[in-house]
C-alpha cells in the first residue's frame, strides 16, 4: 500500500483563525486560540496519521511588520514556512483584503508549491458577500484553490484535510505514528498558562509575558509543574499578581484545569512572578525562550 506524507504550513494575518483551523485538524488543542492579535509566538507542528497518510501541519504566527526583536522572531517562523511545504494554506477571513505584508503576498501568488486559500468566518458572512470575496481572491491569488470555511464550525473542514491528502507526495512517514507534536511537554504547559494570562489581562501586559517551566515531574498519578511568569517592569508584576495574589490565583487554578485535561493525570501547579527587564528585545533572552533558533 501506497503512503503519502508531507509539510502543510499555515500562513496568514494575526487572528484569521490559523490556530483554530491546525486544532480542528489534529483533534487536540496545541495551539492558543484568544480574540487578541500576535497569541502564536512559534511555529507549532501539529501531526495527523492515518494508514497510508501522515499530515505534518504547521501553525505560525500571524504576519506582522516587525516592532520589536521578538516579533522579528516571530517573522523568521513564518519565513520557514514558505522553504519547506509541500501545500501552503494561505488563510484568510471575510471582508480581508490582502495579507499586511507585500512581500509575503508576493510569495504566495508567486509559489510553485499547491495553494489552498481558505476564505474563513463565513459564518459571521451573506451569500452575496461570499461570492463577492471567492470572486475578488480570485483575480488576487489565480494560483489558489479557494475553500470557504468555518474553522470554528467545522465547515467544509474536512473536505480541505481530504483534499490536502490528495495533494501530499507519496512519502514515508516523517515522524512516529504515534507522535502528536515536535513540542515538549513544558512547551504547553507555558502556552496553556500563557493564554490564561492573554485572557484576563489588558493592553501591553499579556504581550510583555513569557512563561519558562523550570520543573515538570511526572509521577504515576500526578505532574508537578513549576513554572515562573516573566513581566518586563515591576508594575507589569504587580497587576499580574493582583490584590493578594487574587489575580495570579485565577492563572493557576484556570490552566490547572486545562493541563489535567491536556495531560490526562492531576496536576500540582506553582506560578511565581519575576521581572526580567527587557526580554523582548534581547538576543540572548529570545533564544533562551526559544526564538532567534
Amino acid at each position: 500500500m501506497s503512503h503519502k506524507a508531507g509539510f502543510v504550513n499555515i500562513i496568514g494575518n494575526p487572528n484569521v483563525g490559523k490556530s483554530t483551523l491546525m486544532n480542528a485538524f489534529v483533534g487536540e488543542k496545541l495551539s492558543i486560540i484568544t480574540s487578541k492579535a500576535q497569541t502564536t509566538r512559534h511555529r507549532i507542528l501539529g501531526i495527523v496519521n492515518g494508514d497510508d497518510f501522515q499530515v505534518v501541519l504547521s501553525d505560525t504566527p500571524g504576519i506582522i511588520k516587525p516592532a520589536y526583536e521578538l516579533q522579528a522572531s516571530m517573522m523568521d517562523f513564518v519565513k520557514s514556512a514558505f522553504e519547506d511545504a509541500d501545500v501552503l494554506i494561505y488563510m484568510v477571513e471575510i471582508g480581508e483584503q490582502a495579507l499586511k505584508d507585500e512581500a509575503f503576498f508576493n510569495k504566495i501568488k508567486s509559489s510553485k508549491i499547491p495553494v489552498l486559500l481558505l476564505l474563513n468566518k463565513i459564518d459571521k458572512s451573506d451569500q452575496t458577500q461570499l461570492e463577492e470575496q471567492v470572486q475578488a481572491w480570485t483575480s488576487k491569488v489565480p494560483n489558489a484553490e479557494i475553500y470557504p470555511i468555518s474553522a470554528l464550525e467545522g465547515f467544509n473542514v474536512n473536505e480541505v484535510f481530504n483534499r490536502i491528502i490528495e495533494l501530499l507526495p507519496e512519502s514515508p512517514p516523517f515522524y512516529p505514528k504515534d507522535q502528536l507534536t515536535d513540542k515538549p511537554e513544558r512547551f504547553f504547559v507555558n502556552e496553556i498558562i500563557r493564554e490564561k494570562i492573554l485572557l484576563h489581562y489588558k493592553k501591553e501586559i499579556p504581550y510583555a509575558v513569557e512563561v519558562d517551566t523550570e520543573e515538570f515531574f511526572e509521577e504515576e498519578n500526578i505532574i508537578r509543574v513549576r513554572s515562573v511568569i516573566m513581566v518586563e517592569r515591576e508594575t507589569q508584576k504587580g497587576i499580574i499578581i493582583g490584590h493578594k495574589g487574587s489575580a495570579l490565583k485565577r492563572v493557576g487554578v484556570e490552566a490547572r484545569k486545562d493541563l489535567e485535561t491536556f495531560f490526562g493525570k492531576q496536576i500540582h501547579i506553582e506560578l511565581y512572578v519575576k521581572v526580567n527587564k527587557n526580554w523582548r528585545s534581547n538576543a540572548n533572552q529570545l533564544k533562551r525562550f526559544g526564538y532567534n533558533n
